[in-house]
Formats: C-alpha cells, sequence, structure tokens
C-alpha cells in the first residue's frame, strides 16, 4: 500500500478559512465573530485522532459537517457584502479587501471538498495502490505504464495540494487547465465555485475600484 497523504495540509486550509473569515468586517458575519472559530475548533480537533484510530466513518461526518459550515459561512459573507454595495457604508479600500478575502476563501472551501469527495475521500484513496479513476483526469492518470515508472509515479495519487491547483485554476481561468473534470457533481461544484469567483471579482472589486 502506498504512503498515506499528509491530512495536514488539509487541516492547514480548514484553519486558513477561519483566519480568513474571521479578519472580514464584522457587517460581513452571521453572528459574533467567535462563532466560527469555535465551531471549527470543536470539529476540527478530533479529525487527525479519528483518522489514526481507524474511525473513518465519523471522520467523515465530521468533515463534511465542518466544510459545509464553512461553506455557508463564506457564501453568507458574499451575500452580506453584495447587500452593502447600494447603501456605499463601506469604505472603497475595505471592498477590496473583502472581496480579496473572500476569493481565497473560496478557493481554499472547495479545494476542501474535491479533496472529500473525490474518489471516495481520502481514506479511500489511501487503500488504493494508485489513483486510476475518480472525478478529476489528473495527468498522472494518463501515463503510459513504462512513463509512470520512468517519471516515479507509479504509484501516485492526488494530495490536498492537488485539489488546491484545481480550485485555484477554477476561481482565476474560471475553467480547468490541466485536469478535466469526469463527473456530474464535480461539474456542478465547479461552477458555483466559478460563479462565486465571477462574482467576487467581476462586481465586487470591479464596483470597489469605480468608486476610488
Amino acid at each position: 500500500m502506498k504512503d498515506s497523504e499528509p491530512r495536514w495540509q488539509a487541516l492547514v486550509a480548514i484553519i486558513a478559512v477561519t483566519v480568513l473569515y474571521v479578519s472580514l468586517p464584522s457587517s460581513l458575519m452571521f453572528g459574533p465573530g467567535w462563532l466560527l472559530p469555535a465551531v471549527v475548533i470543536v470539529l476540527a480537533a478530533p479529525l487527525l485522532f479519528l483518522h489514526r484510530t481507524g474511525r473513518h466513518s465519523l471522520d467523515n461526518i465530521l468533515g463534511f459537517t465542518l466544510t459545509s459550515i464553512l461553506t455557508l459561512a463564506m457564501i453568507a459573507a458574499v451575500a452580506f457584502l453584495i447587500g452593502l454595495l447600494p447603501s456605499h457604508k463601506e469604505a472603497p479600500t475595505q471592498l477590496l479587501r473583502s472581496a480579496a478575502l473572500l476569493w481565497l476563501t473560496n478557493v481554499l472551501v472547495f479545494a476542501l471538498w474535491y479533496w472529500r469527495l473525490d474518489a471516495g475521500g481520502p481514506h479511500a484513496r489511501d487503500e488504493r495502490e494508485t489513483h486510476a479513476s475518480g472525478a478529476f483526469l489528473f495527468p498522472q492518470m494518463t501515463m503510459l505504464r513504462r512513463v509512470e515508472q520512468a517519471t516515479g509515479q507509479a504509484r501516485w495519487s492526488p494530495h490536498f495540494v492537488d485539489y488546491l491547483f484545481v480550485a485555484f485554476n477554477t476561481s482565476t481561468a474560471f475553467s480547468p487547465t490541466d485536469t478535466p473534470v469526469l463527473t456530474r457533481w464535480a461539474k456542478v461544484l465547479m461552477m458555483l465555485q466559478s460563479l462565486i469567483s465571477l462574482t467576487v471579482i467581476a462586481i465586487l472589486a470591479a464596483r470597489a475600484v469605480n468608486i476610488l
């Protein structure tokens, strides 16, 4: 069996999303500023322990719950920011800063979704010798066997950084670049991610620049 992918990468992404969220103005937060960090601590703290002790079902439940909460918090913040535009209550620089934070949050949140869902999730991928199927067609999956062996990719499987790269490209190019999408659920998620990114970049950031 191949080496398990490092879970700390996803945990760092969860912490980063939380830090980005609490860096937003209070007008963009749902509830008090301490609420989301408290929820993240309660749900994220047991994740590594559950994985190491083999309680993968509970690990998945907590992981999906936490990612859903982060997603809802981000979407609510985007909606609040759109609602503030007509009132002109936020300074242009504050709008730009908030838009940038939400754009980064969008990348990280959807990277977590792709990492959690692709090919049965991280545990299911750990159980396989190679990554031969999934929602995304990574370049390593198209290599000939001799090329895999020559490049040291024979036992390759995607890690969180690979999904982060897919999410980053989706938010910048509004489409996959080197990694085609194969399943319908992944296409729906990528459309949603692109829509949020387009809203933040084309509407919020552009509006902030116009009123500078």
